[in-house]
C-alpha cells in the first residue's frame, strides 16, 4: 500500500471513529442514565465504618455515603438507600433494583464477574503495611452510567 493508500485508510479510520462518536457512546442500553438524572438514583450500602454507617432508622453516613450523594447531586438525583449484606446487594444490583452499592469495597473484592468495580475514590494503608484502593460497585453494562460515575470520580480527585 503506497502513500496514497496509507492517507485513504487514515481517513477511512478517522470517518469510522468520528461516525461512532455521535452514536451515543458509550452504550447504556437500559437507559440508567437517564433515568436516574432529574430521577432516583437507588443505591445499596452495607455497614462497613467509617465508609458507610447504617443506623437501625435515618439516613445512612459515611464517607462512601457523602460520595454517592455528591453524585446524585451532579445528576440532579434523589437517592434512595437500600440497605442489605454485600452479597444481597450485589444480587441486586446484577437484576437492575440497585444502581449503585457503596460496601467499603476494594479493587480486590471478589465480585468482578457480578459488578463493575469503579476507579479508586480513596486509598488506606492496611495495619500490615499494604495500600487498598477504595471502590464503588455498579451493574455490569451500564457503561453509560459507569462512564458518568467514572467522571465524577476523576474530577473530584483533581479537585482535591
Amino acid at each position: 500500500m503506497g502513500l496514497r493508500g496509507g492517507r485513504w485508510a487514515a481517513g477511512a479510520l478517522a470517518v469510522v471513529l468520528l461516525a461512532g462518536c455521535g452514536s451515543g457512546f458509550p452504550r447504556d442500553p437500559e437507559g440508567t442514565l437517564e433515568r436516574v438524572r432529574g430521577g432516583e438514583l437507588r443505591a445499596g450500602v452495607v455497614e462497613s465504618p467509617p465508609w458507610t454507617e447504617v443506623p437501625d432508622s435515618g439516613r445512612p453516613s459515611g464517607i462512601e455515603v457523602d460520595l454517592v450523594e455528591d453524585f446524585a447531586r451532579r445528576l440532579d438525583a434523589e437517592v434512595v438507600w437500600v440497605p442489605g449484606s454485600e452479597s444481597h446487594l450485589i444480587r441486586s444490583l446484577e437484576s437492575g433494583e440497585l444502581d449503585v452499592v457503596a460496601a467499603g469495597l476494594t479493587e480486590t473484592a471478589p465480585w468482578e464477574k457480578h459488578a463493575a468495580l469503579t476507579r479508586p475514590h480513596a486509598e488506606i494503608a492496611t495495619p500490615d503495611g499494604r495500600t487498598e484502593k477504595m471502590v464503588l460497585a455498579t451493574r455490569l453494562g451500564k457503561n453509560g452510567f459507569l462512564t458518568e460515575l467514572e467522571t465524577f470520580l476523576v474530577e473530584r480527585e483533581e479537585r482535591s
